[in-house]
């Protein structure tokens, strides 16, 4: 993987690369009007992260690509600021300066919601195995302005690790975090979208372990929260307890921890 700018190498740009290329090990290059293609193709046909105004586009080797965007996160977070509920914070009982590890982060949209809702004196701590993906998330919440200053403080606000989440959670102490939270790829996937499409080549398929769930437990304070497609039987295999609602193919199990 490699790290340049966009065509016009604008100065900032150029700064921002430089910097994310020394936090994340991952060699700058300077793009010099090359086409993207043969500069995959002189680093071995890999992938490249492009900063731009803004935000970050990943490109894969075979030219697809997908930009740094908080999507539907951004809808949710609009109806938060209105004072109406969110299902996933529902679930979670996330309350004002609560910690949340949110294991699976992605694109980052959940991980968004819950920094906005756990606020200034909360923490959210996104983790995300694949480094290309790591990446992508580190420039888009570093940089991404959405014109709504409280949601893009919330973006800033969450710390991208770049780790499996089993080895970061046995890395931390008992009942150190409020929530820890799972969104996992689901291995049959309901459908297809552009955003989605590409995000499962870079993302970790595998289904969650029985001992990732036993340190979770014993991390969280409040919650254990598991996002699934409706059926799929992981919520009865991993003991969360279905939250049911009518008329969706997505919902979430949990396993409350407060008596």
């Amino acid at each position: 993987m490699i790290i340049t700018t966009g065509d016009n190498e604008a100065p900032e740009a150029v700064e921002r690369a430089k910097a994310l290329s020394i936090e994340s090990g991952v060699q700058y290059v300077r793009r010099n009007r090359t086409s993207m293609s043969k500069l995959s193709e002189r680093y071995g046909n890999t992938d490249i992260l492009v900063i731009v105004e803004g935000g970050a586009r990943l490109i894969r080797s075979d030219g697809e690509s997908f930009m740094f965007h908080p999507s539907m996160a951004f809808v949710r977070a609009k109806r938060l600021l209105k004072g109406q509920n969110d299902t996933m914070l529902d679930v979670a009982k996330v309350t004002p300066g609560d910690t949340i590890i949110d294991c699976t982060a992605g694109l980052g949209s959940d991980s968004a919601v819950f920094s906005l809702a756990a606020g200034p004196d909360g923490e959210v701590i996104a983790l995300e195995d694949s480094l290309p993906l790591w990446v992508l998330l580190r420039e888009g919440f570093r940089s991404y302005v959405s014109g709504i200053q409280a949601f893009d403080d919330a973006l800033r606000r969450i710390k991208p690790r770049c780790i499996h989440h089993l080895a970061a959670l046995r890395e931390m102490p008992d009942k150190s975090a409020d929530v820890v939270y799972f969104d996992p790829m689901f291995r049959d996937p309901i459908m297809e979208s552009s955003a989605i499409s590409p995000l499962r080549m870079f993302a970790n398929n595998d289904c969650l372990s029985e001992d990732v769930i036993a340190e979770a437990k014993r991390v969280a304070r409040k919650s254990v929260v598991l996002k699934e497609k409706k059926g799929s039987g992981e919520f009865e295999r991993l003991g969360f307890d279905p939250v049911e609602r009518s008329h969706t193919k997505i919902v979430y199990g949990v396993i409350s921890l407060e008596h």
